[in-house]
């Protein structure tokens, strides 16, 4: 029973960016309707998988789900998503707004049908600037969000992408904060409305939020830049024998470290003594803090930085994330029986709710695996249905013996 029960959600999305927020909106309890085209969003395809079309990608960012495969180029494709959103109170896309135009399922028609949609564009830029028709990828966007370059500044010169799809997930989250933002606005007054949410906008602000630095003011007071965060120092830690992420922040956090490691020579250093020393001398910092980490073992250090209330964390990596104590404990990780994949790890809803607490509905659909449902809900005969499956507009259900075994 989530916050979102009862919010019906036409998802138009493929690769990850869409499809990240609309399974996010239905763990929240919308039901979420994923139109596919007749092959089936390209993330099925990615990565090792038990059986063809069930690829890890596609099943960590389409649960909670149902899936109808539709070719909207035919109208009567065209026709039942139409059918679909007369009565949806969201429309989710991340094709260009041009070619939502040449599926005549632009804004302007789409309203005329059901004034109270919201529809979601998420896409590469702005509708009011000279990038506006340009194709966008995650790659793309983190290239002209200055990503790599500060990834070359802090690292060894060479450009580097972050290796996440990270534009497509920020992005996909402020698409899910603007869609219930607009559903409260229609909630209040009975409209819904268009909103645009591009990529190279939201990642801009994302990135200059921490690194505008002097260039906030006119003119300039330098080249911009966090300093902390780009100091080839800030890093894990390595000590005797691993690594340690540790972070030594506020003024009792240092009074903290200096106690628990007896270094009253640092207390009495300028450099060390003060935020604003710190601060100034960031890399001298950072430099001797890796010296000292050195010189302990990974769990010595855990133990007397604990016990001493100074910020620190393990470095994982992906397999040993699996097992860390906290997400163990509070079961972040549950291994769930999908009807097909048979036992998969899933990952919880990270939000908790005191009222309406939010749970996964069901697990990511084969590919048209409740077309035949969805097309009955919406006024379609089972003769109707059949003709569609004829005329390629629709598939055939899928049956559990379609799904191939890859060797």
């Amino acid at each position: 029973m989530g916050p979102l029960k009862g919010i019906k959600v036409v998802d138009m999305t493929t690769v990850l960016m869409g499809p990240y927020a609309t399974q996010m909106l239905g763990d929240y309890g919308a039901d979420v309707i994923k139109v596919e085209s007749l092959d089936g969003d390209v993330t099925r395809l990615i990565g090792p998988m038990r059986h063809a079309g069930m690829g890890p990608v596609f099943l960590n960012t389409n649960r909670s789900k149902r899936s109808i495969c539709l070719d909207l180029k035919k109208p009567a494709g065209r026709e039942a998503v139409l059918r679909l959103l007369k009565d949806a109170d969201v429309l989710v896309y991340n094709v260009r707004p041009q070619a939502m135009a040449r599926l005549q399922l632009g804004y302007d028609v789409v309203a005329k049908i059901n004034p109270r949609l919201v529809y979601a564009g998420v896409f590469g830029f702005g509708q009011d600037g000279p990038y506006a028709a340009k194709p966008a990828y995650d790659d793309l966007i983190q290239g002209a969000t200055a990503l790599p370059a500060l990834m070359a500044q802090t690292g060894d010169g060479v450009p580097r992408y972050v290796p996440n799809a990270l534009v497509d997930r920020i992005v996909g989250l402020a698409a899910v904060g603007a869609i219930c933002a607009s559903l409260v606005h229609r909630d209040r007054t009975g409209r819904g409305q268009r909103v645009d949410i591009p990529m190279f906008e939201t990642m801009a602000g994302f990135v200059m939020g921490d690194h505008m630095g002097g260039l906030t003011y006119e003119p300039p007071l330098d080249k911009g830049g966090y300093a902390r965060h780009l100091s080839r120092d800030r890093r894990p830690y390595k000590t005797s024998d691993g690594y340690l992420s540790v972070i030594v922040y506020n003024d009792k956090q240092w009074e903290n470290f200096f106690k628990a490691t007896g270094r009253d020579d640092l207390r009495a250093d300028a450099m060390f003594a003060t935020f604003a020393g710190r601060a100034a001398n960031i890399d001298v910092v950072y430099a001797e803090l890796a010296r000292i980490f050195e010189t302990r073992s990974t769990a010595e250090w855990i133990d007397l930085l604990t016990k001493a209330d100074v910020p620190v964390m393990p470095m994982h990596d992906l397999a040993s994330m699996l097992h860390d104590e906290h997400l163990e404990a509070t079961g972040f990780f549950p291994v769930v029986n999908h009807p097909t994949e048979g036992p998969i790890r899933s990952m919880r809803v990270t939000a908790t709710w005191s009222e309406t607490e939010a749970e996964p509905v069901r697990l990511a659909p084969q590919l048209n695996e409740h077309g035949a449902e969805i097309l009955r809900e919406i006024g379609y005969s089972a003769d109707e249905i059949d003709a569609m499956v004829r005329d390629g507009v629709t598939r055939s259900p899928p049956r559990n013996d379609d799904a191939l075994v890859r060797p």
